[in-house]
């Protein structure tokens, strides 16, 4: 029985060895055509997230890029999610028009910014009435390559916090983390994630901190999320406070699962002063 089983095993190989030979793996892709930016639209405006809001058409430079079957969520990216996808359009000047209205389509976006051409890019939608906002996405990513295992993921904090439905906030947002070691159970002091940024600024890629139990595996943890408030001296203001969904005035805070060699946008938007849109974090998968 087991020569029987042996020989079944090698022909089961070979067989396999002539169909993958035959059968050439090939993925879906292709260089991207220079002069091309390639672009991720996320949107961010003030806005309740209702289906009054939601964009049903989406128009780069008047050709239809998106439709009502991949519809963009205020405070998300196309296609809705926590990971979106790379546009392509014509490095330099780019138009965006969006349009609300499932069933009649209604123009209520249609501004212009401009993309570096053989770049990746981030283009946020933070002001129905004003130009995007463009960030490089700083690829290629950085890789931290370790003989045995990495303990390192990367945030991008941006503050795109308003005070009030029409008013950015004029506070500079200091981000940080701590995490409890899941070894010692001992909690980590609090670490700054980058630099203080103002509205419409990023911190650009920072890394973090991720300790894992188990060694040969992926590894993540839970970190925890404060901000401050800086002033205009650099100066510590003091812990911000906000407006949580129940209409109670709280001290932020928040956490977050991190797995190792993983980078994600944190993008802390929506309004401080109410509870909806209540401002928080949306994080979206850039690896």
């Amino acid at each position: 029985m087991k020569k029987i089983y042996y020989i079944s095993c090698v022909i089961a190989m070979i067989f396999f060895s002539i169909a993958c030979s035959k059968n050439e793996i090939e993925y879906d892709s292709y260089d991207l055509p220079s002069g091309m930016a390639e672009f991720q639209l996320h949107y961010v405006a003030p806005v309740l997230s209702s289906t009054d809001n939601y964009i049903y058409r989406i128009e780069v430079n008047d050709s239809l890029y998106s439709n009502e079957t991949a519809s963009l969520v205020p405070y998300n990216a196309v296609p809705n999610g926590s990971v979106s996808r790379f546009f392509i359009a014509k490095g330099g000047s780019t138009n965006i028009k969006l349009y609300t209205g499932k069933i009649t389509h209604t123009l209520v976006y249609n501004q212009s910014c401009s993309l570096t051409a053989d770049k990746k890019q981030n283009v946020f939608v933070y002001d129905l009435n004003q130009p995007p906002i463009v960030f490089d996405n700083e690829f290629p990513y950085q890789a931290n390559t370790t003989m045995n295992t990495d303990s390192t993921a990367w945030i991008k904090f941006y503050n795109f916090m308003y005070e009030n439905a029409t008013t950015p906030t004029s506070y500079k947002l200091q981000y940080q983390y701590y995490y409890t070691d899941p070894t010692t159970k001992v909690k980590s002091d609090v670490m700054n994630i980058g630099n203080p940024v103002a509205f419409g600024e990023t911190t650009g890629w920072v890394p973090v901190k991720v300790k894992k139990t188990i060694f040969n595996s992926s590894g993540n943890i839970s970190l925890y999320y404060l901000i401050k408030v800086i002033d205009d001296s650099g100066n510590v203001v003091g812990d911000l406070q906000v407006v949580n969904s129940k209409g109670k005035t709280v001290t932020y805070s928040d956490y977050w699962t991190a797995y190792i060699g993983r980078r994600y946008h944190h993008v802390f938007c929506g309004i401080r002063t109410v509870k909806s849109p209540n401002v928080g974090v949306k994080v979206f998968t850039a690896l």
